[in-house]
């Protein structure tokens, strides 16, 4: 059985956030938590709330045990691109995108 949690709308780039998920991947939960506790970066945190939440869902819903589970699958979609502006010399105009990021975990008991 398998359980998930998605947070949407995260404003960190999907670029950035790929290379901490790419760690987590197919990792044991309990694993995958202390990578994600002594990364020193913003998107571990917000990985580590959705990693959370997924193990949360698979407690309280399906009545699974938390040591069992690892992670099945682990991804980061983009989100909506927020679109601004920044004055540039001799009366030009540069455009500013900041990316966000939808990202989605799967947790599982059976490998």
């Amino acid at each position: 059985m398998e359980a998930r949690a998605i947070a949407k709308g995260v404003r960190i780039a999907p670029r950035k956030t790929r290379l901490v998920i790419d760690l987590v991947r197919g990792k044991n939960v309990n694993e995958a938590d202390k990578i994600l506790s002594n990364l020193n970066k913003e998107s571990a945190r917000v990985i580590k709330k959705v990693l959370t939440s997924a193990v949360a869902n698979a407690e309280n819903n399906l009545q699974l045990n938390k040591n069992d589970l690892f992670v099945k699958e682990a991804y980061v979609n983009e989100g909506q691109t927020m679109k601004r502006f920044k004055f540039g010399s001799r009366g030009h105009i540069d455009p500013i995108k900041r990316r966000t990021s939808h990202i989605t975990i799967v947790v599982s008991d059976n490998k």
